[in-house]
């Protein structure tokens, strides 16, 4: 088995949301990520992307951007980032989403060798984006993710738990959040997380092994628009 992971695809094929604003290295992004997705991306393969999917704003304008990552290789496990504003009741999702994927939100999915829990969350204390207006929101979502970890850990049974988030569970001095402490404590064994764009923010990315769980930023950009690999066996 081999997983993969990209986040924060911003696809625009319907909202015309160029996103070469934010750079010259985004011009022509999803034809760089369709070339290196289908390049090293097999069938077989399952590909995590939690979040920041499409810059549509009703699901029914997202469903051009779906088809796009229904057409890629592979499993697709989908989760929801803060600019997914078409994400709507998981239900209506899930039976929007083209053949070939599989959306989380507060639960988690058995891949047979591993179990995959996703969950968005939010930014914390400490994050370079965090205002006092967050600190509601933070807290709740502390709650979904640890409902996620439940999940997966009634039916892992032993087998590795990957967290699928979309916020770094780091603040931008790389001190451990809510989120890492839960992840810590549910023993997950790979975290992967996108949200961070620009140098700056990249800087500020906590990546590797760190209490017994190894972290990887997936967001796009970082990743020169290619899947990197998590997890091999």
């Amino acid at each position: 088995m081999r997983i993969w992971g990209i986040s924060d695809l911003h696809l625009s094929f319907s909202s015309n949301k160029p996103m070469d604003v934010f750079g010259e290295h985004w011009a022509g992004h999803a034809k760089k990520m369709q070339e290196a997705w289908d390049a090293c991306v097999q069938p077989e393969d399952i590909v995590l992307c939690p979040g920041d999917l499409s810059w549509a704003m009703r699901l029914e304008e997202a469903k051009t951007d779906l088809a796009w990552i229904g057409e890629r290789p592979g499993l697709k496990i989908l989760g929801r980032g803060n600019h997914d504003y078409w994400w709507s009741s998981i239900s209506k999702v899930r039976a929007a989403l083209p053949k070939g994927c599989i959306a989380l939100q507060h639960d988690s999915v058995d891949l047979r060798e591993v179990v995959v829990a996703g969950s968005r969350c939010w930014s914390a204390p400490g994050a370079l984006d965090y205002t006092p207006a967050d600190q509601k929101i933070y807290e709740r979502e502390l709650l979904r993710l640890r409902m996620s970890l439940e999940s997966a850990q009634k039916i892992a049974n032993g087998r590795p738990i990957i967290a699928a988030i979309h916020y770094p569970p780091f603040t931008a001095k790389q001190l451990p959040t809510g989120f890492a402490e839960i992840i810590e404590e549910f023993g997950v064994s790979i975290c992967v997380y996108g949200h961070l764009h620009s140098a700056r923010s990249h800087r500020t990315a906590v990546q590797g092994l760190v209490e017994g769980v190894r972290y990887f930023l997936i967001a796009c950009d970082y990743l020169d628009f290619k899947p990197t690999l998590i997890w091999s066996s």
